[in-house]
């Protein structure tokens, strides 16, 4: 059985405690084993961190010591995949530059807040994260994000002439690394084409 951590705090306004409770229900539907918890020191214990296969963090802004993200770093860089969505892993740690590195982009504006409609385009619906998922809509934040260009882009949205990422994959060391940027509250990550997304890009990101 796959071993999972998720790991939920900062911000209030992004719901973390009743998104994890939903990314863990969807792990554990997959047959994953599912620890969660509330503290950043989870991630201070390096030996037990590569004992899972998935680390989910869902931690908007707040700060993180250097004893707390140096066995994170590592964990990834020897193979425990991550991934995560929306603010929980795209703005997490604003000085942390090696942790934006790992995540492939770092979110910095959504203009016109959260009563945006716009539409997710699929780009590979043959990738297994996105397999049999059509273009879809969704009324909330619509991140604008500052990309790593090596990242592998499964979907996007339109900012006028900008295109720009809504899911990718890459890898960190041999670590793999899944990112979604929709989410801002847990009734957005429970639409059905979101919550596929993320639960297939939890899946392929796991060791």
């Amino acid at each position: 059985m796959k071993k999972a951590l998720i790991v939920w705090g900062g911000w209030e306004g992004h719901e973390p405690k009743q998104v994890a409770e939903i990314l863990a229900e969807a792990l554990r539907g997959k047959g994953f084993d599912v620890d969660v918890s509330n503290t950043l020191d989870s991630f201070a214990d390096g030996e037990k961190l590569k004992t899972y296969d998935l680390i989910v963090p869902e931690w908007t802004m707040g700060t993180i010591k250097p004893e707390q993200l140096n066995p994170l770093l590592a964990a990834v860089r020897e193979g425990t995949g991550i991934a995560g969505l929306h603010g929980g892993m795209g703005d997490a740690f604003r000085t942390e530059t090696e942790y934006q590195f790992m995540v492939g982009g770092q979110w910095v504006a959504h203009p016109g807040g959260d009563t945006v409609t716009y539409t997710v385009h699929i780009l590979d619906k043959n990738h297994p994260i996105t397999y049999g998922i059509d273009d879809f809509q969704v009324t909330s934040e619509q991140y604008y994000m500052h990309v790593d260009p090596a990242i592998r882009v499964l979907a996007t949205t339109n900012f006028g002439d900008v295109v720009m990422p809504v899911a990718w994959t890459k890898t960190y060391g041999k670590g793999r690394v899944f990112y979604c940027s929709l989410g801002h509250s847990a009734a957005v990550v429970k639409m059905p084409p979101v919550l596929s997304i993320m639960t297939n890009g939890m899946v392929w990101a796991a060791r």
